[in-house]
């Protein structure tokens, strides 16, 4: 790949609507994936596998197609009535593995290969936002429905394990402010890491970091930290693809040394993401204008080549794995869904 099929494969973009072929013509600048929203989907399913099979310029190297599928308050799709995460966390784990195995199909049976459906954040209190699509009160029951969680979607997609290191220890909403506290690694690594040490075990295939900051650990949000890259891949062990959440997030904060997108994405690649994810305030440019500014950052060396070529190499190895699995599926109208 060149410098600017390297920066294209590492972006993931977003547009409303559901004219496949729009989708399709934009996909064909050659970003790396795309993120349904609530606006992609059409109404039904035989329309959605249509739209995801446009997504798909070269089949021989498929983008990643993503969606957020928690179930319960962050659901997309139609036809999840699935419990989730506000009732399995008062559940036994089992009823987490039967939740998100009916729910990794569902995603899978789309044509889509990415659920960004798992919260391994935890918390105890009900005021905070993040209470009603945690799996767990405590990181011991957490870390149990995140590894179910896992091992159940990883059959049908690849899972993504969110929001790296934990909303549950930084109270406010990371989709209008960036949440912080001063908890340090020592009580981090016995509380908000067992959930996602638990899922990374389990094999999931990405990992989302928070518009979040540790300030302990770092004065940075840790989507654009080094610092909490290197304890994910060191510590905890993690190989897979590391995402950021919606950088449109940090634009929405209102923080000006966070109002460039596209030096936000070049931030996040640095830092040691290797897919850069972008929604809020973005058009039809966005993605593409993300892309030609890391490969301008390489080509004048403030963003280190090998750093680009490792983020591509580990998008472009995921792409490959899912296509090689993807098992065909057939939409039946006249089937019993299981109870």
């Amino acid at each position: 790949m060149s410098v600017a099929e390297q920066a294209s494969t590492v972006v993931m973009g977003h547009v409303a609507g559901t004219d496949p072929a729009m989708l399709r013509s934009y996909m064909e600048s050659g970003l790396g994936g795309f993120i349904l929203m609530g606006a992609n989907i059409p109404a039904t399913e035989g329309e959605l596998q249509s739209l995801t099979t446009a997504l798909t310029v070269d089949p021989e190297l498929p983008p990643l197609i993503a969606v957020d599928q928690e179930g319960g308050i962050v659901s997309r799709l139609h036809g999840d009535d699935y419990p989730a995460s506000s009732s399995l966390k008062h559940l036994p784990v089992a009823e987490t593995t039967s939740a998100f195995t009916a729910r990794g199909s569902l995603v899978g049976r789309a044509g889509i290969t990415v659920n960004f459906g798992t919260v391994a954040d935890v918390t105890a209190d009900p005021g905070t936002f993040i209470y009603g699509r945690a799996l767990g009160t405590d990181p011991a029951s957490a870390a149990d429905r995140v590894s179910a969680a896992t091992t159940a979607q990883e059959q049908f997609v690849a899972s993504t394990l969110k929001h790296f290191p934990g909303h549950g220890a930084a109270p406010g909403d990371s989709h209008h402010v960036i949440p912080s506290t001063t908890m340090g690694l020592d009580q981090w690594r016995e509380t908000e890491a067992v959930p996602f040490a638990a899922g990374i075990d389990a094999g999931a295939s990405l990992l989302m970091y928070g518009h979040l900051a540790y300030t302990a650990v770092d004065a940075s949000p840790a989507s654009l930290s080094a610092k909490w890259h290197e304890i994910a891949r060191e510590e905890l062990g993690f190989d897979g693809v590391a995402v950021t959440d919606d950088l449109g997030m940090l634009l929405s904060s209102g923080d000006p040394a966070y109002a460039d997108p596209v030096a936000n994405g070049v931030s996040a690649i640095a830092a040691g993401n290797d897919l850069v994810l972008m929604i809020a305030g973005s058009d039809a440019s966005t993605a593409g204008a993300m892309a030609a500014g890391i490969a301008t950052a390489v080509e004048k060396g403030t963003l280190p080549a090998e750093r680009l070529e490792e983020a591509a190499t580990r998008v472009v190895a995921l792409r490959l794995e899912l296509a090689a699995a993807a098992a065909p599926w057939a939409v039946c109208d006249d089937c019993t869904p299981a109870g």
